[in-house]
């Protein structure tokens, strides 16, 4: 793996280059205490320093509602496949979000391809930076997700007045080139990057009691737990959890015809399994109709389900869960760790 350093002064540089050339960023801005990703225009407007987004990045791969295929019902019907993938920065991706793209790309590259995801993840080049001011409510480090070597073109460590930067791929190196100033990684730079991560690692305030390999296993024992109940007695139902989480990806599919019942489209809108009529089915049946299940079934998606069918974790720890949840019950590390003191 190839290492640059660039300052922070020459960043801004960088940033405004490639503006100039015509690319479109989405990158991190903070407003009113809150950080969320947003369309760049200047590099004044980047923050890198944040701890969680509002919203993860994902939301520009996978979108909360897109049109799948235009048609026409006519004498003729036609239906024409909507594709929409133009090339785009995401800049000052976290590692566990990192993560979550890349179980992202498993599902929709897994049996079925989706052209569409696809289309638009080949169209993103993602510019990382550590995490190193981690939320409260994250535990990274207990799913394997705090740092990464893989997932990104470029991957930006602060240490200090500079930037070490990680390139992960010929988009990344090509970006790279004309940028002001770049050297290479001195021994001290390096060991500066490992010392300013390894702090990092330090401000994490939450942790598994179960080792990451063991979930499927707990959750095993676990399906009659009483826990269950009392954990999603205060659920309100409301879908936050599910709508903020970067690993979540369920959607509805359906269609909508204009009013000259001739020409309409085909589109999918994000779904969320912690909503009541989730999983309801006609004749008015739903198979899960009560909280309880509901709770239960998000949680073994997190620590079972996912991890089995694909290998990866279907929770990087990013805390946004917790965060967003109005009844405080959402964190999947609190569920597991009252699940583990129980099994014992």
């Amino acid at each position: 793996m190839t290492e640059k350093v660039l300052s922070k002064q020459n960043l801004n540089i960088f940033i405004n280059t490639l503006l100039s050339r015509g690319e479109e960023i989405v990158g991190v801005k903070k407003k009113e205490g809150k950080y969320a990703f947003g369309k760049i225009a200047d590099a004044e407007e980047v923050c890198l320093d944040y701890d969680i987004t509002l919203l993860p990045p994902s939301m520009y791969l996978l979108p909360q509602r897109e049109a799948l295929l235009k048609f026409n019902i006519a004498e003729r019907p036609v239906a024409s496949p909507v594709i929409e993938a133009n090339p785009f920065i995401l800049f000052g991706v976290h590692p566990y979000d990192i993560k979550a793209i890349e179980l992202l790309d498993t599902a929709f590259s897994t049996d079925n391809l989706d052209t569409n995801y696809l289309s638009r993840r080949e169209a993103a080049t993602i510019i990382g930076v550590d995490c190193l001011n981690p939320n409260p409510n994250a535990f990274c480090p207990s799913m394997d997700t705090a740092f990464t070597d893989k997932g990104y073109d470029l991957l930006l460590t602060d240490i200090g007045d500079s930037y070490v930067i990680a390139i992960g791929s010929e988009r990344g190196q090509a970006l790279l080139k004309g940028c002001p100033d770049t050297q290479e990684a001195t021994q001290v730079e390096l060991k500066r990057k490992e010392e300013e991560r390894q702090k990092a690692l330090g401000q994490y305030k939450v942790a598994l009691d179960t080792p990451l390999e063991k979930l499927p296993q707990l959750l095993d024992k676990s399906w009659n737990s009483s826990l269950w109940e009392e954990r999603s007695e205060a659920c309100l139902s409301c879908g936050s959890c599910v709508m903020v989480c970067p690993t979540c990806f369920c959607f509805d599919v359906q269609d909508d015809i204009e009013l000259d019942l001739v020409e309409g489209e085909r589109y999918r809108q994000k779904d969320a399994c912690m909503l009541v009529d989730f999983a309801a089915v006609a004749g008015g049946g739903n198979f899960r109709d009560d909280k309880t299940s509901r709770y239960r079934h998000r949680m073994y998606r997190k620590g079972k389900y996912i991890m089995e069918r694909f290998g990866k974790p279907g929770c990087v720890g990013c805390g946004r869960c917790a965060s967003a949840c109005l009844a405080e019950i959402a964190s999947p590390a609190e569920t597991f760790n009252l699940m583990r003191g129980e099994s014992k």
